[in-house]
């Protein structure tokens, strides 16, 4: 339970991002400067958010800090995170999932996967620097 609340946080802290950059990102940045630039210049913030919240949450719900259950916190939010991203682009973009997936060969898109990648390894790229060094 505890691994399925951190996947469940996870998945909102870094989404609730998102969501706060992704309309700045479309109506004002994307005009301005296009979409691969606009892309980069909000990308930051969604790391930050990752490293933020992959930090703090295995403390918050109590979660062993193991790579098994760093690792299942991350895919967990990464299926949670793709389940609403099909939902929010066929129900409020009117993306078909086709369009979806064709996006990833955009520069954005590419862009966009890399995220998704450090989204989910996240938790355990920090499980070093969070993890107490072991005295024998």
């Amino acid at each position: 339970m505890k691994i399925i609340a951190a996947a469940l946080l996870y998945f909102a802290i870094v989404f609730t991002v998102g969501l706060m950059f992704g309309p700045i990102r479309v109506l004002w940045l994307e005009p301005k400067i296009g979409e691969v630039l606009a892309a980069v210049c909000e990308a930051p913030f969604l790391v930050v958010a990752m490293i933020f919240a992959s930090r703090w949450i295995p403390s918050v719900v109590g979660m062993r800090r193991d790579l098994v259950s760093l690792g299942l916190m991350g895919l967990g939010a990464l299926a949670v995170q793709q389940a609403a991203d099909l939902a929010v682009g066929i129900y409020l973009r009117g993306i078909t999932p086709a369009e979806q997936i064709a996006h990833f060969a955009t520069g954005p898109g590419l862009i966009y996967a890399g995220l998704l990648v450090a989204f989910a390894a996240m938790p355990i790229l920090l499980s070093r620097s969070t993890t107490p060094a072991r005295v024998d």
